[in-house]
């Protein structure tokens, strides 16, 4: 579990950005939005949220840039290589856990927006609660 004395580190894919995250996830989770999809190239994504002061950036900020839909959180990621970070909001952070160094100490919990899963790919049968859209919060 990270704490402020031993953070759990992370990084995009080039590592020119490099964060650190000082407290326990909340909470993680699946979301199969078209949003995610589009944005990652994959089926669905996977992230941990944390609250944002236990979230900061300890080197790269100038390669950070975020993209604010109208209708959701910031997504940021990185300028060089495009490796997705974390997306923040409502005093929250939501870090895709492919982009941290070791294990996050909370494993996913719930899967959401499943209305917008394809259907020629069957969501695993993995006994997580599964949510039509946006997840109730936990």
């Amino acid at each position: 579990m990270p704490t402020p004395d031993a953070p759990l580190g992370g990084s995009c894919a080039c590592g020119a950005v490099r964060f650190a995250v000082t407290a326990p996830f909340q909470t993680a989770g699946y979301c199969h939005c078209k949003r995610c999809q589009r944005r990652s190239g994959t089926l669905w994504t996977l992230n941990a949220m944390v609250d944002a002061d236990a979230f900061q950036i300890v080197s790269g900020a100038d390669a950070v840039e975020t993209w604010q839909p109208p209708d959701g959180h910031a997504k940021a990621f990185c300028s060089r290589c495009g490796g997705h970070l974390y997306s923040s909001g409502h005093g929250t952070v939501s870090v895709r856990l492919g982009s941290v160094d070791g294990d996050p100490g909370v494993r996913p919990r719930w899967r959401q927006w499943l209305e917008s899963a394809p259907d020629w790919e069957p969501v695993p049968d993995d006994g997580l609660p599964r949510f039509a859209q946006r997840r109730e919060i936990d």
